[in-house]
Order: structure tokens, then sequence, then C-alpha cells
């Protein structure tokens, strides 16, 4: 089922958290972000919406990497219901697209529910103060690419809070699977 998260809330303080990475290493917010801004992406490896952009976040993570931004992506999933979500296949989808960012793993889910996660992908970009400034999608990709001239809407968002501090005041939510939360 397609989710649609909030809108943004401009100026929402980035969260603290330290978590696992694929490469065995501990992560802590201090260790992933940019001195112009920082990009937390929630994602997963089956969704099919990830799926559909994860070359476009692999060169928009890149690019944003190299303007001074911190790139960090988190898997929240339940991996008991969702096994092809874990741990050692989070690492091989790192390897496969050659992640170059830290691909992070929220076991207990605490850091997902701080954030206000609800889907794969789910975007929040912050600027260099650590206030949120977008939470939109990466380009009009849904379950299937968009055209490859899309309009890279996260990265010039990323690069305009930058520039500014600010991101822009229109912006379409991401789409797509829900996080798949324990059940309580």
């Amino acid at each position: 089922m397609a989710v649609t998260p909030s809108v943004c809330d401009f100026g929402a303080p980035i969260r603290d958290f330290t978590l696992p990475g694929t490469d065995g290493r501990d992560y802590t917010l201090a260790d992933l972000r940019g001195r112009h801004g920082t990009l937390v992406m929630f994602i997963c490896n089956h969704c099919p919406y990830v799926q559909a952009v994860m070359d476009r976040m692999v060169r928009d993570a890149k690019d944003l990497q190299q303007a001074g931004i911190g790139v960090v992506a988190i898997s929240s999933n339940d991996v008991d219901d969702y096994p092809q979500d874990g741990p050692d296949q989070m690492r091989a989808e790192a390897q496969r697209h050659g992640f170059s960012f830290p691909y992070l793993y929220d076991e207990t889910q605490e850091v997902a529910r701080a954030y206000g996660a609800e889907c794969t992908p789910d975007f929040f970009g912050y600027n260099a103060d650590g206030e949120l400034q977008y939470r939109g999608r990466l380009d009009a990709s849904g379950r299937k690419p968009a055209d490859p001239d899309a309009r890279r809407e996260l990265y010039e968002a990323m690069m305009q809070i930058a520039r500014t501090g600010q991101g822009p005041r229109e912006q379409t939510p991401s789409m797509g699977c829900s996080i798949k939360w324990k059940a309580v």
C-alpha cells in the first residue's frame, strides 16, 4: 500500500542517533552531518518505490556529498516479517549499488519514530543548523522510474538549503511503501 508522508515541518530539529552500519561501524549523527546540511533517507531493500529511484538516489547523494552535505540512509523495517531488509541483505544492496554514504540499521525503530518517518523512501533535508527544510520526493518517480530528464527535486532543494539555509516552500511529498512496524 502506498503511503504519502506529511508535509515539511520547517525548522523541526534533526534527531540524534547511534546506529550500526553495513560496514560494521557504529555511526552517530555527529559523524554524518555535513558543513552545508544533512540528508537523512529512510529506505529499505524490498520496496519497489525505493528500487525505482535507487540509481538516481545514489547519483544525487554523491553529488550532494561533494557539495558538503552529509548523507545517510536508514532502514527501519521489521526484519522478522521482511527478512530481505535485514543487515546482511542491506550490506549486499549497498555494495551492489555503490553507496557512497552509510546505510544504517534501526533495529528498535526508535530513530524512525523520532523522525516521524512514514514510508520508504522518506527524505529529511536539514540545513547546517540542523533545521528541517525539505520533506519531499526525490523526483517524479513512483513505482516506476520517471523519465531520464526528470527534474532532480531533492538535489535542487538540498543545494538551495546549502546556499541559503532555507528549503523551497512548495514541495511534493514522497510516496512509497509504509515502514513495516513491529507488532507491539
